[in-house]
């Protein structure tokens, strides 16, 4: 290796290790989780643009330092995605071995998903109207994303193959657990949705092998002994795989920081920032749409009798953690605890909402980005965006697709796929938007963890049992790290 790489890279890793122990000193001296990761975020904005500014966007250099950087950035997501599958698993298992009221949990499931379900569809909708009343109606983003090179765009239709040959009740058909082991190690496309089914039949029947426990009319008195001491076994299990699965995610969390430094840095290090400004109106249209969508969880809010405010405060430690580590699944021990600790939900439904939110119905990934990209897209190949057929077409497509979108970092571009390709409409736009696709990702995870919220809260609250004392009592948050008070 020249030496007028090396050295540049050596300097840059030197950078890096020192901000690395910054943080780490940060923690050590109590600072809240919170506030490191924002520390984190400007740290990660400043060290990229330095980077790319010192060593030019691209360079051999820049690209070798950011490679190990990487080590730290992508090693954190990998951990993340490795959570996925168990967190679904033992969280959803666990809301039917934590129930004391059997009655309860379909009417919780319906409302969970009830809310879910309607919400991404008012998403659709609202991407579809933020593109229209924009002008952004078949824009052309062939400048700004002059970027997007061949190869990112062969990668595109290689994903878009795994779902492009399936009608939608093929679609619909692909989310049941063929093969679980598989499903578990995510091996499809559906995979998640297809453990999410598996969970709750799992779940259904354990009740039913504890109601046999509990001496049903028919039972013999030799099986329902046999039946108890299962369910009783059962649910020491699943307790100890949610302890230990938890305990994992809480080291992992403990990582966020350090990993927030990494990922910012490198996509400030490697994004095109003059097709950003090409783009900035793309940007904004976006926000406002998440903006709008914040308001209508607002609005749901007060018709479950919930101040807004307070849920603003409440929420914040993990919707701030959402934002910047662009992760539904990551934030899920933390969106159960807000919901327990600080917002009254019970538990069984805090577990339910928490992680159908995280592969169900996500209103930033599954709702509004894709049907934004559509709308874009559709008058470039002839189709009248404002044609009731078309807009009942896009609701509808959205909704199913945003079944199994994984809570991790590349959700909606899968999600975008799938609404493009099934509605027969090119997919480049994809690619073309890549380079402020990281930028609009951070506040649609937060709007997908605030609607799994919002959800948990109208349950609990339609099956009696929010904690209105809790919801009442500023002192009852939660912290960053997962514990009690700030």
């Amino acid at each position: 290796m020249p030496l007028e790489t090396l050295l540049p890279v050596l300097a840059v890793l030197a950078v890096f290790a020192v901000l690395l122990g910054a943080l780490w000193l940060m923690k050590r001296r109590g600072i809240g989780f919170t506030p490191r990761v924002f520390t984190a975020l400007g740290l990660g904005i400043l060290l990229g643009a330095g980077i790319q500014l010192a060593l030019g966007r691209g360079s051999d250099a820049a690209s070798m330092a950011l490679d190990w950087m990487a080590v730290v950035g992508q090693g954190y997501i990998a951990l993340l995605k490795m959570l996925v599958m168990p967190l679904v698993f033992v969280a959803i298992v666990g809301a039917f071995t934590r129930t004391k009221v059997t009655e309860n949990l379909g009417r919780i499931s319906a409302v969970v998903l009830a809310v879910l379900l309607g919400t991404v569809a008012v998403a659709a909708l609202t991407g579809w109207a933020a593109v229209v009343l924009s002008g952004l109606a078949g824009a052309s983003f062939t400048d700004a994303g002059a970027g997007a090179s061949a190869a990112s765009l062969e990668a595109l239709q290689a994903d878009q193959q795994q779902v492009a040959d399936l009608t939608l009740p093929q679609m619909i058909l692909s989310f049941i657990p063929v093969n679980v082991f598989a499903d578990l190690a995510g091996s499809r496309a559906t995979s998640t949705i297809a453990v999410v089914i598996f969970a709750a039949i799992t779940g259904i029947a354990y009740l039913k092998l504890r109601a046999r426990g509990e001496g049903a009319a028919d039972v013999p008195p030799a099986a329902t002994a046999v039946a108890c001491e299962q369910a009783a076994f059962f649910r020491q299990l699943i307790d100890s795989l949610y302890g230990i699965v938890m305990r994992i995610v809480s080291m992992v969390l403990a990582l966020t920081p350090y990993g927030v430094l990494a990922l910012i840095a490198h996509v400030m290090a490697t994004s095109d920032y003059a097709a950003i400004l090409d783009l900035g109106k793309f940007v904004a249209v976006s926000y406002g749409a998440l903006a709008f969508m914040f308001l209508v969880h607002c609005l749901i809010l007060l018709a479950n009798r919930v101040n807004p405010l307070a849920y603003v405060r409440k929420a914040f430690p993990v919707l701030s953690f959402a934002f910047v580590a662009r992760s539904s699944a990551g934030a899920v021990p933390l969106n159960i605890e807000t919901q327990t600790r600080a917002l009254g939900v019970d538990e069984a439904t805090a577990n339910f909402a928490a992680s159908f939110g995280m592969s169900i119905g996500q209103n930033g990934c599954a709702g509004i980005y894709p049907a934004m990209l559509a709308t874009i897209i559709a008058p470039t190949v002839g189709i009248d965006v404002f044609s009731p057929t078309f807009v009942a077409g896009l609701v509808a497509v959205v909704m199913i697709s945003s079944l199994g979108v994984a809570g991790v970092g590349g959700g909606a571009t899968f999600a975008s796929l799938i609404v493009l390709g099934t509605m027969g409409l090119p997919i480049e736009i994809v690619g073309l938007l890549a380079s402020v696709e990281p930028l609009i990702d951070m506040g649609r995870t937060a709007l997908n963890v605030s609607d799994a919220m919002v959800a948990g809260v109208t349950a609990s609250n339609a099956v009696g049992g929010l904690d209105r004392a809790v919801l009442r009592d500023p002192e009852a948050r939660v912290s960053g790290e997962g514990h009690a008070g700030m």
